[in-house]
């Protein structure tokens, strides 16, 4: 039996600015990134989000960014590993508060965007922010790209960790996205993003944009709730994985050390 994660990131609307259908996203998915003010978010979206989240019984999880709105964390910033802690530390604490003052609790952390990527490649900057994420709360689930640093540190660091795949990216030889500056970066095509997903379950192999297969461990599948295909391809790609017999459950029902 084959037992997966299906995650998405949200609350990423900023005061008068929607991004995303969280509400119509959260019937499809068992985990829930919830952003934290930095790239995107505010306290309200932060606050609707976790009550949203905790309607449908989805795993709720912090998803600290960097400190740029304007480019939605996806630009790369030279922190230090002090500012990298302090800054998850922050974030993830926002979140729980919310968390805990509606009753839930906070599931587990996965970095957003340029800081998941640097993270993924810089040993220091993944042991910061596991060392923050275990400072929080020991019992949290970390997130990070499958075969990363940031997946070792957190193993090192003693938390339980997540290796996560993406449906709708393509991977390069090294296990790393392809940039999305690249025209090649992204699986538009819900069938082909699908085979590569289920392939990643069945066989623990992609295929890269070189044309070979590398291995992968898979715990999470990242879909994406902003486009415009959304919630089409979250409907896709839920019955299409329990056709394929893999059974969808939020991280903290089966994820161990």
């Amino acid at each position: 039996m084959h037992i997966v994660d299906l995650n998405c990131d949200m609350g990423e609307s900023f005061g008068r600015y929607t991004i995303g259908r969280d509400e119509e996203i959260l019937k499809y998915v068992t985990s829930a990134n919830i952003a934290c003010g930095y790239h995107a978010g505010d306290p309200t979206i932060m606050k609707k989000t976790v009550q949203m989240a905790l309607e449908h019984n989805v795993g709720i999880g912090a998803h600290p960014g960097l400190p740029d709105l304007v480019g939605f964390g996806r630009r790369l910033m030279d922190i230090s590993e002090e500012e990298a802690y302090d800054m998850v530390v922050y974030q993830i604490g926002a979140l729980k508060g919310f968390v805990d003052t509606e009753g839930g609790r906070l599931q587990h952390v996965k970095p957003h965007g340029a800081l998941f990527n640097m993270a993924a490649k810089d040993q220091p900057l993944a042991r910061a922010i596991a060392k923050a994420v275990y400072d929080v709360d020991p019992e949290l689930v970390l997130f990070g790209l499958a075969g990363s640093e940031l997946v070792k540190a957190g193993h090192e660091q003693g938390l339980k960790t997540a290796s996560e795949v993406f449906s709708d990216r393509t991977y390069q030889q090294d296990g790393s996205l392809t940039s999305r500056r690249e025209p090649n970066a992204l699986i538009t095509d819900h069938e082909e993003a699908v085979e590569q997903v289920i392939r990643m379950i069945k066989e623990n192999k992609v295929r890269t944009v070189q044309d070979t297969d590398i291995d992968i461990d898979v715990h999470t599948i990242c879909i994406h709730g902003d486009g415009a295909s959304a919630i089409d391809f979250a409907n896709y790609i839920t019955k299409a994985l329990k056709e394929s017999e893999i059974t969808l459950q939020s991280i903290g029902e089966f994820i161990a050390k």
